[in-house]
């Protein structure tokens, strides 16, 4: 006999007719949001719905690596505080995330390449971030596993260091975040379609779901690749955003080897060992705009052929599994966190692309100051949608394009 599923954050609520916020999209953005929300803002009476179960998109297929070692002033102190939130989220939500600050090495291929780092590594130390820039010789002293041999296609000139990154188990994270806004009263509702947004005299007065009508005065969209179709087609609003498949696989378990996360630019690949042993490693993201999650054979050899080069001991190991996710990619890589434009108690939060996980436990502590207070916080205001509308996109790309093949 089979006994009724229970979530693991508690019962299973049942869905009110009215919530003072409602959220769609059950990802870590949204639950980091409703958890402070509930728990800072005194706001909870709130509703997640999620369409499928949460951790469904990005959230359960990224290589759970976080950093703060961005290149503009707007992004490091955002992601200076999300990371500094990981332990204290631990002991806040009584739930081991597996915070590892291993550090984060980022190899350099050039000397445009070394140039760009000394601006990230005197950006980051500005904002209280320790980040270094590291010779082939201290490189090789730090990660032996590290081809610096000249023979390589992309040889390593340098590498920066940021000692305070490293990688949080995802899943713990979903879990963690679904249980502490449980505890506070937020009602999680997977399953839960949103099938249109509804507002009256210029406000939001609430959400209809394949469930039912809901009346609320807030509605926050934060739904990850899902994000840019759900706005456009619920509120009119066309976001400057391409939905992109990104790939990322893991090997047999190996002996512990890789000592801190390994990243390279120029090879379009990174790496880091999980507690498993298991390497976990992904490449950029696929050229073309699409909504699917399907994995390439292509992939397979890139990764396959970039990681034997500057990890060498990688050579004839296994692959064992291989997914892929959607990144919604923005102009300017930064994503846009807005509200009440166009309409009141309307606000969305998405164009993250691949750094989204990263970011999620500070993005969601101020979104839920905006959605409580409507007012937009001081850390929130360069990433409002308008900046493309006047021309102030940031210069989180100029970091990437430095390091492409093709420059």
């Amino acid at each position: 006999m089979f006994r009724r599923f229970k979530p693991l954050w508690g019962k299973k609520p049942g869905l009110k007719s009215t919530y003072d916020a409602v959220i769609i999209g059950g990802g870590l953005h949204s639950l980091a949001t409703a958890y402070y929300l509930a728990k800072e803002q005194g706001m909870s009476n709130v509703a997640i719905l999620e369409k499928n179960f949460i951790g469904f998109g990005g959230a359960g297929r990224n290589t759970a690596i976080v950093r703060a070692n961005q290149r503009t002033q707007e992004n490091v102190p955002l992601y200076k505080e999300a990371l500094d939130l990981w332990p204290i989220l631990t002991k806040e939500l009584d739930y081991n995330l597996m915070f590892n600050n291993c550090g984060n090495l980022n190899l350099m291929h050039s000397e445009a390449a070394m140039n760009a780092a000394r601006m990230n590594v005197c950006t980051a130390q500005f904002h209280g971030v320790e980040s270094h820039l590291l010779d082939p010789r201290q490189i090789k002293e730090l990660e032996p596993a590290i081809n610096i041999s000249p023979d390589i296609t992309y040889p390593i000139h340098g590498a920066m260091f940021h000692p305070p990154g490293g990688v949080i188990r995802h899943d713990a994270v979903v879990w963690g975040l679904a249980k502490g806004a449980a505890a506070h009263g937020v009602h999680i509702h997977q399953q839960t379609e949103a099938t249109a947004i509804h507002t009256d005299g210029g406000k939001i007065t609430g959400v209809e779901t394949h469930r039912g009508r809901i009346n609320s005065p807030r509605v926050l969209v934060s739904a990850g690749g899902y994000s840019a179709g759900i706005i456009n087609k619920m509120m009119g609003v066309k976001l400057p955003i391409s939905v992109l498949t990104i790939q990322a696989m893991v090997t047999q378990p190996l002996k512990p080897v890789l000592h801190h996360v390994v990243s390279s630019g120029m090879y379009h690949a990174y790496a880091n060992q999980t507690l498993k042993g298991e390497i976990a490693t992904g490449a950029h993201m696929d050229q073309w705009p699409n909504y699917t999650t399907l994995t390439t054979a292509h992939y397979i050899k890139h990764q396959a052929e970039a990681l034997s080069e500057f990890l060498p001991f990688l050579r004839g190991v296994k692959f064992m599994r291989h997914w892929a996710g959607l990144a919604d990619m923005t102009p300017d890589m930064a994503p846009i966190m807005d509200g009440n434009d166009p309409v009141e108690g309307f606000y969305m939060n998405c164009g993250w692309g691949y750094f989204g996980f990263k970011s999620c436990t500070a993005a969601g502590r101020h979104m839920a100051s905006f959605i409580a207070k409507g007012e937009c916080p001081e850390r929130l205001k360069p990433f409002g949608l308008r900046r493309y509308e006047n021309h102030r996109l940031m210069g989180e790309t100029a970091a990437l394009v430095t390091y492409t093949p093709d420059n």
